[in-house]
């Protein structure tokens, strides 16, 4: 499995509109994307501008098709707008094992 860990800092007065378009990319890339298997957005605690992403492929190909994706282009629209200039930083990686208790949550 393709892991993606991407941390970006929001422009404060555009937090709203990045939560309506990040919310828009991560519903869509799970309905839409068979290769997408997880999509996670996540605050930072410590920061209200700050947030925590962690996305799931079934592979590198999964995410070569998320990239070239409706819903990604609009992604990529929206955040060059309303992130704060080289803020993004990605981090890909390979799953080597995975837990997870969710079901019982």
């Amino acid at each position: 499995m393709f892991s993606l860990l991407v941390q970006v800092q929001v422009v404060p007065e555009r937090r709203k509109e990045f939560l309506a378009a990040i919310a828009a990319n991560a519903e869509a890339s799970v309905r839409d994307e068979p290769g997408c298997l997880r999509f996670d957005v996540c605050a930072v605690d410590s920061d209200p501008d700050r947030f925590v992403f962690y996305e799931l492929y079934a592979d590198e190909d999964a995410f070569a098709a998320h990239r070239a994706s409706p819903h990604f282009a609009d992604w990529s629209t929206a955040a060059a707008a309303i992130l704060v200039p080289d803020s993004r930083v990605s981090t890909a990686g390979s799953v080597l094992f995975t837990h997870s208790a969710e079901k019982r949550a």
